[in-house]
């Protein structure tokens, strides 16, 4: 799919799509963008490390943003890379602004005083996470939070054979429900990131203190590197989704229905 052209044409460092969008599912993408504001001076890097996956999610925004579209759901995503402020880390985390990315060294990054830390984060961390939080306080407790992340199928020289992670914090509830919907492909519980590389920020800051049912889906990026690979896995999650919600709402053994 082509992207819309003013989905990061301004200056802002977080947006909402769909806001008001009807369904409970709450979608989150915090690395939609390579987009490094011009006071970095690309952080020292160079083109091939700029465009790559270290930079952002290649082909989470198209995935989410047609996903939203299918669902009637609202989407909230950062418009600035992760090599910038990675929104799924909190301002303490080292990764947040990281100095290294898998072969990369970032030389904008190497050697950032804690006021230059905190500068960014009020930036870039704090706006994306009012966003969020405005758009779940308007559901009234009433939100799946689903964050979409891409990996890449190399990663230090090792092959990921996983298509598809299903990662949860110490709330599994929703990922029990997807794991057991899935299928056509290679899905895990936890791969090939898990709760202890410090990934489920985002569910454990926004989603866990509500109760929100919440889950992150993590795909390889060469099942979503054209439109139409975009499109055809954005169908397969929203089935997965609303599969996984309706076993969700049905009564226990022992239960009444309501």
């Amino acid at each position: 799919m082509q992207l819309p052209a003013g989905l990061f044409a301004d200056d802002s460092v977080v947006r909402a799509a769909n806001p008001g969008g009807s369904h409970p599912v709450v979608l989150v993408c915090e690395h939609a963008s390579l987009r490094i504001p011009p006071e970095f001076h690309d952080l020292g890097l160079e083109a091939d490390a700029l465009t790559s996956h270290i930079a952002w999610d290649p082909g989470a925004m198209e995935t989410a943003l047609a996903l939203s579209g299918m669902l009637d759901a609202s989407l909230v995503y950062s418009t600035v890379s992760r090599l910038v402020y990675d929104c799924n880390r909190p301002p303490e985390a080292p990764a947040a602004m990281p100095a290294v990315s898998e072969i990369y060294a970032i030389p904008g990054n190497s050697a950032l005083t804690q006021a230059e830390r905190q500068a960014r984060a009020e930036t870039y961390y704090r706006p994306f996470e009012q966003c969020l939080e405005e758009v779940l306080e308007e559901r009234n407790g009433d939100a799946v939070v689903v964050t979409l992340h891409s990996f890449t199928p190399v990663y230090n020289g090792v092959l990921r054979d996983v298509e598809i992670g299903v990662l949860h914090d110490v709330d599994s509830r929703f990922a029990d429900a997807m794991l057991d919907t899935a299928e056509g492909y290679d899905v895990r519980r936890n791969e090939p990131y898990g709760p202890a590389d410090g990934v489920t920020h985002t569910l454990k800051r926004h989603a866990l203190p509500r109760g929100l049912l919440n889950v992150m889906i993590e795909i390889r990026n060469d099942l979503i590197a054209t439109p139409e690979q975009c499109l055809a896995m954005a169908t397969h999650l929203a089935n997965w989704l609303e599969a996984s919600m309706a076993s969700l709402r049905q009564p226990q053994l022992g239960e009444t229905a309501k």
